[in-house]
């Protein structure tokens, strides 16, 4: 798909919890096309730190309101300015960047699990999903209930469960912990969030014959596959995360040979 290099124009920062924010932003034209899973790269401003752009995964494209959404989570000074942009400031972006998840082809069951901020690209996803006429289940984790982002946009979208670390809302412990996982069959699932989590469900998706697709959250700066610096070791050699994927079908990857 063509990238693009846009000055978008904020039209509203929500901060959703200590360290998460959730950025939206348009402009007078209609914004490209943007598919579930893919990222945008954003320019810092005012952090004498900061030299490169953030990736940041696309959250959700509101159509009707010619809204990108991106969520943030607070860990350095970048993402800290980012998320002290108001409503007016300028967000200058490149997008849309890396692959998508794919939308099943028949009726299926869908299970779309993330842990922390890597629930962000599974609203988009579910959404499309639901367009297509299939009903998402969301599984969702974080350490403690105020961490669990965006809980009516999910729950307005499909069938959500939820753990915490900390036993302070839904199942204690974590989100590959979660009963639902042994209790239900699913056709497919989508998966992003730390590594990790994203190991376990893929050596759940193998051992249960479950088609599995991974998004990566590997260190991603120029988000063209010039740097290196996001490389990830596959069945292929070694590809970069911010151009082959992020979105990789668990089958590609060395994680359970």
């Amino acid at each position: 798909m063509k990238k693009f290099i846009l000055d978008l124009t904020v039209s509203e920062n929500l901060r959703l919890a200590d360290n998460y924010a959730l950025l939206k932003a348009t402009r007078p034209e209609p914004l490209p096309e943007m598919l579930p899973g893919q990222f945008a790269e954003l320019k810092v401003e005012g952090s004498p730190s900061t030299f490169l752009r953030r990736p940041i995964s696309i959250n959700f494209v509101d159509e009707a309101r010619n809204e990108v959404w991106f969520l943030i989570q607070l860990v350095g000074d970048g993402t800290r300015q980012l998320a002290k942009l108001r409503k007016g400031d300028t967000l200058n972006a490149v997008l849309p960047l890396g692959n998508s998840f794919s939308l099943p082809e028949k009726e299926c069951r869908a299970l779309l699990i993330g842990g922390g901020v890597g629930v962000a690209p599974l609203l988009f996803l579910g959404h499309r999903l639901k367009a297509e006429g299939l009903k998402p289940t969301f599984l969702l984790g974080a350490r403690k209930a105020a961490d669990l982002l965006m809980r009516k946009e999910f729950e307005e979208t499909g069938d959500v469960y939820l753990t915490t670390e900390d036993g302070s809302e839904g199942e204690k412990g974590f989100v590959t912990q979660h009963s639902i996982l042994y209790k239900e069959r699913f056709d497919r699932i989508y998966t992003c969030g730390p590594k990790p989590m994203m190991m376990a469900m893929a050596r759940y998706a193998r051992e249960s014959g479950t088609d599995c697709e991974a998004s990566l959250e590997n260190t991603m700066a120029c988000g063209v596959g010039a740097c290196l610096c996001c490389v990830e070791n596959t069945k292929e050699g070694h590809l970069c995360v911010c151009k082959d994927g992020p979105v990789f079908n668990i089958n590609r990857l060395l994680w359970q040979s």
